[in-house]
């Protein structure tokens, strides 16, 4: 092991905690869980891991905060938020190693992500000046009429392993933004780099009570969240098997859900492309975080005229990602987050295979090292839809290769999923673009872009995909009820 892992797995804090009411807590009944480096499996520290009764106090102490926290203006909250951004940029190597060691990612994946955090937070402490309301124009002359902007109340946030800065702060930020009082958890596999945005949050000078941090039960958590009236929304990322239950669960008491769910992303390539350049940036874009992206670009339509080309140079880029420990300098992809998540990529793959498709590169758990969730980056080809690699959501480094011929044929066969989160297309020809921006059934399209994410655009799905927008002045506008307020003046 070289030095640079050593220094860093001494001086990393072993005992970590929640945070509620403005304090570092233990889970009342003592549990703690282990999390683990997936990189070399071993223990990276140990968390607090809460019951039912922590999450009551959470859930408690947002609800107690909420009056006050919302009565405070945009300027003060704005203040908050800014600073909060400022901390993370200054601890921003710190944190990156953090999610590194947690998650697998290269450090330069997890530093952008931390980046891309306090970007965040710092676009919604300056919108939330601009959460404006309305006068209406009266067709009575002794009334007035306003529509003004109210904060939801108390949210809960629930947020997976694969972004655990970036994808809190998009629910936490706005909320707070705009007045609202928040209760997050992170996944149980990453809860560190969300301790970390917390300590931000801490010593940016938030109130007690008004973000509250929950490490521990999930399902124990939703029944805090969606049996206590005074939580008013929830916001969900995750799988569109558990969006679809915390919607059934959230009827009972009529909660507002955001949802960012389950993706199968088309990339789609015609002719005129620069095919050498778009495989690499289809690679790149395919294998970033091990392609356990929910905008990840999972199936790849290739027109026949560059389908042979760009497969070759696809499979020759794939071949020359350097895979390690995503604290070693050069690495383009870590491992995979957990032993789970692997075991599902090689039945993908062992499913496709069995089918009949071709194994271009890749295809098996990496041999070349001792521990870890190594899998190498895979190209497959000869795929149908008889695959689960078509079917399912394929959190996993495996890039299948289709053929297409028609533009329309090309549309019909990218929007043939349940999904509608994003979907990507390489074409210098402006009527292609055009065509496919309107006829692609997603609600992130990236026209020769695969990074399309920032904080002032929307995000979010159509169809499967998820309910609602996050980021932009939709991601501050969830966060929102409105009034209608009318007046009647003295004759």
């Amino acid at each position: 092991m070289s030095a640079t892992l050593t220094e860093a797995a001494v001086e990393y804090p072993k005992q970590r905690r929640m945070y509620v009411e403005g304090e570092w807590t233990d889970a009342i009944d003592g549990n703690r869980l282990d999390v683990i480096n997936p990189a070399d499996e071993s223990v990276l520290a140990s968390v607090a891991h809460g019951r039912r009764a922590d999450a009551d106090r959470a859930v408690a102490a947002a609800v107690k905060a909420f009056p006050a926290w919302s009565k405070t203006t945009a300027y003060e909250r704005a203040k908050i938020l800014k600073t909060v951004a400022d901390l993370i940029r200054t601890r921003a190597d710190a944190l990156a190693r953090t999610m590194t060691m947690e998650q697998g990612k290269p450090v330069p994946e997890a530093k952008a992500e931390v980046m891309q955090t306090a970007d965040t937070f710092e676009w919604f402490a300056e919108e939330a000046k601009r959460a404006y309301g309305r006068i209406i124009p009266p067709s009575v002359g002794t009334k007035r009429h306003m529509a003004i902007s109210h904060p939801v109340g108390v949210v809960g946030t629930i947020t997976p392993w694969n972004f655990p800065m970036a994808l809190a702060s998009r629910k936490i930020a706005p909320a707070l933004a705009v007045g609202c009082t928040v209760v997050s958890r992170p996944a149980d596999q990453t809860p560190l780099s969300l301790i970390g945005l917390f300590e931000c949050l801490a010593d940016a000078g938030i109130p007690p009570g008004v973000a509250n941090l929950f490490v521990g039960s999930s399902r124990e958590f939703a029944d805090a969240l969606f049996e206590e009236p005074a939580v008013r929304k929830v916001s969900f990322t995750g799988s569109t098997e558990v969006g679809k239950a915390l919607i059934r669960r959230s009827a009972d008491t009529v909660k507002r859900m955001s949802m960012e769910l389950g993706g199968h992303a088309p990339l789609i390539v015609f002719p005129d492309a620069d095919v050498a350049q778009v495989a690499q940036a289809a690679v790149i874009g395919k294998f970033r975080n091990n392609g356990q992206v929910c905008i990840s670009p999972s199936r790849f339509f290739l027109h026949e005229k560059i389908r042979k080309d760009f497969t070759e140079a696809a499979v020759e880029f794939a071949r020359g990602l350097k895979m390690g420990n995503g604290l070693e300098p050069g690495t383009q992809v870590g491992p995979m987050f957990e032993a789970k998540a692997l075991a599902k990529a090689q039945e993908l793959v062992d499913d496709a295979r069995a089918n009949g498709a071709a194994i271009l590169t890749g295809g098996a758990r990496s041999t070349r090292f001792d521990k870890g969730y190594f899998y190498e980056p895979t190209v497959i080809s000869d795929v149908d839809r008889s695959m689960r690699i078509l079917n399912e959501e394929p959190f996993a480094p495996v890039m299948p290769l289709l053929g297409f011929d028609k533009l329309d044929e090309v549309i019909a066969a990218a929007n043939d999923t349940p999904y509608g989160l994003a979907a990507y297309v390489f074409t210098n020809d402006l009527t292609i673009a055009t065509r496919m921006a309107e006829g692609l059934e997603a609600g992130i399209i990236g026209i020769n872009d695969p990074v399309p994410a920032t904080p002032q655009c929307p995000f979010g799905g159509m169809k499967e995909s998820g309910l609602g927008r996050e980021l932009g002045v939709e991601g501050l506008e969830s966060y929102l009820e409105t009034k209608y307020v009318s007046i009647g003046l003295r004759g």
